[in-house]
C-alpha cells in the first residue's frame, strides 16, 4: 500500500518532526508512507471571507497538483466522521482489499481546505470537534495510520 500525507505548511517543531520520523522509521515495515509538504499562502489576520476563500483555493490547486486519478483521498476536517482506532484499520484494510493501494490523507492549512479539494474527497475523517494545529495533526494522523496496521496485522500495541 502507497499512503501520501499532503499537508499545507513546513513543519518547523523539532519535537513534532522527531515523533514523525519515528513512526514513519515504524511503518516502513508495512507501507510506503510519503509526506508532501506544500507551501502555505500568507494569511494575515482580519482577512474578509473572500480573502480566506481565495488563500484556501490557492492552497487547494497546489494540493491537488500531488493527486492522481487512481488515489483515494481523505480529507481531516472538522465535520468529517469520527471513527475509532478499530474503525481506521477497518476502513484502511476494506481499501486494500477493494484494490485501493494508492491512498492520500489531506490536511489543509490554518483556514481548512478548499471547496475543490473537498469535492475530491472520498471520505471526510474528524479526529475531534476540536480544532487542532495542522502540524500537530500529522503526528496524531501517522501514528493512527501505524496503529491501524498492528490491528490489522493482530499485533500488540497499547490501549
Amino acid at each position: 500500500m502507497k499512503i501520501t500525507i499532503i499537508s499545507v505548511g513546513k513543519l518547523k517543531e523539532k519535537y513534532l518532526k522527531q515523533g514523525i520520523d519515528e513512526y514513519l522509521k515504524r511503518l516502513t515495515a508495512y507501507a510506503n508512507v510519503n509526506i508532501i509538504e506544500v507551501p502555505d499562502e500568507k494569511a494575515p489576520e482580519n482577512m474578509s471571507p473572500a480573502e480566506e476563500e481565495e488563500v484556501k483555493n490557492k492552497e487547494g490547486k497546489k494540493i491537488l497538483t500531488h493527486i492522481s486519478q487512481d488515489t483515494y483521498v481523505i480529507t481531516l476536517e472538522i465535520g468529517g466522521k469520527m471513527l475509532t482506532s478499530e474503525q481506521l484499520a477497518e476502513k484502511l484494510d476494506s481499501l486494500a482489499t477493494y484494490g485501493n493501494s494508492k491512498i492520500a490523507f489531506v490536511i489543509g492549512g490554518s483556514l481548512g481546505l478548499s471547496d475543490e479539494v473537498k469535492a475530491a474527497s472520498k471520505f471526510a475523517l474528524s479526529f475531534s470537534k476540536m480544532t487542532f494545529p495542522h502540524q500537530l495533526m500529522r503526528l496524531v494522523l501517522v501514528e493512527q495510520v501505524y496503529r491501524s496496521f498492528r490491528i490489522n496485522r493482530g499485533e500488540p500495541y497499547h490501549k
